[in-house]
């Protein structure tokens, strides 16, 4: 008697054979996973002494890579984390070329894989910075908003400059809504072979994933906010980047309580992608 398989099943074995990372490319995704986490892990833990008053400040991804160059054993670590950003850009322009969400050709799905690619150009950037910094080329003190101002005030300077930094102030007004619509759906589990989880583990990073994105949320919500008034007062001064965005919250008159909670959910963020290292779908077309 031949073996009778369900129709679901089947399907489900059909996608998994025509999906899959080269192994390869998977282990350096993960490995990517792993710098990426430490980093933003790493700007939350900063913040946070900084709320608490024990030291700290209130930096960037930048700033994070000028502390780790400055440990024990630094060079070496920031060498391996410049291997793993690198891992991560490769991933996110995998994720752009291949679509491995699944987003499709619809709007929402050209928007989706769009973002991939720029954040495989933002994180790709990351790991030339370090390279500087182990190169000696980057002066340090760069873990505050001058890059930003830099960059604000050139958009400024084009034609219908204004327009542009607004443009680009609404969009980092959606991303920062977006990351919120994420920590209130936790449609990030689907990202997760959570089958392969405990419940313990699966609990742990919902719990992780919801309080990271709301944290990355609130940043991204107030930096296109800080944008989009650059572009009104045509003033690149006010624009900010991460490091201002924790530094406004730090300076409200309930700062230290606000900074905390952000600075927590940047190190649950962390978490999460440290998760991901381990139970993410790495999963491309073929």
């Amino acid at each position: 008697m031949q073996r009778q398989v369900s129709y679901p099943r089947a399907a489900r074995e059909v996608q998994r054979a025509g999906k899959q990372a080269a192994p390869w490319i998977e282990r350096w995704s993960r490995f990517g996973h792993v710098a990426h986490g430490i980093v933003y892990g790493l700007v939350g833990v900063l913040a946070a002494q900084a709320a608490l008053g024990t030291g700290g400040t209130t930096t960037d991804k930048e700033g994070a890579l000028e502390h780790v160059i400055a440990a024990p054993f630094g060079q070496l670590l920031l060498a391996l984390v410049a291997i793993g950003l690198v891992g991560y850009a490769t991933w996110r322009f995998v994720q752009a070329a291949c679509d491995t969400g699944d987003k499709g050709t619809g709007a929402v799905g050209v928007v989706s894989r769009v973002g991939y690619a720029v954040s495989g150009v933002v994180h790709l950037a990351l790991a030339l910075f370090a390279v500087r910094l182990l190169l000696g080329t980057e002066s340090e003190g760069v873990g505050t908003d001058q890059s930003v101002h830099d960059r604000t005030a050139w958009l400024l300077s084009q034609p219908f400059g204004q327009w542009l930094v607004g443009i680009v102030g609404l969009i980092v007004i959606g991303v920062g809504l977006f990351q919120l619509y994420q920590a209130y759906t936790a449609n990030f589990r689907k990202e997760l072979k959570t089958s392969e989880m405990s419940a313990d583990e699966r609990l742990w990073a919902e719990r992780a994933g919801r309080a990271g994105f709301a944290a990355r949320g609130i940043v991204f919500g107030m930096i296109g906010s800080f944008l989009i008034g650059a572009a009104i007062h045509a003033e690149p001064g006010e624009a900010r980047g991460l490091a201002g965005a924790l530094a406004e919250l730090a300076a409200e008159p309930s700062g230290p309580c606000l900074l905390s909670a952000v600075a927590v959910g940047l190190v649950a963020y962390g978490v999460y992608s440290l998760v991901e290292a381990r139970y993410g779908r790495m999963m491309v077309r073929r």
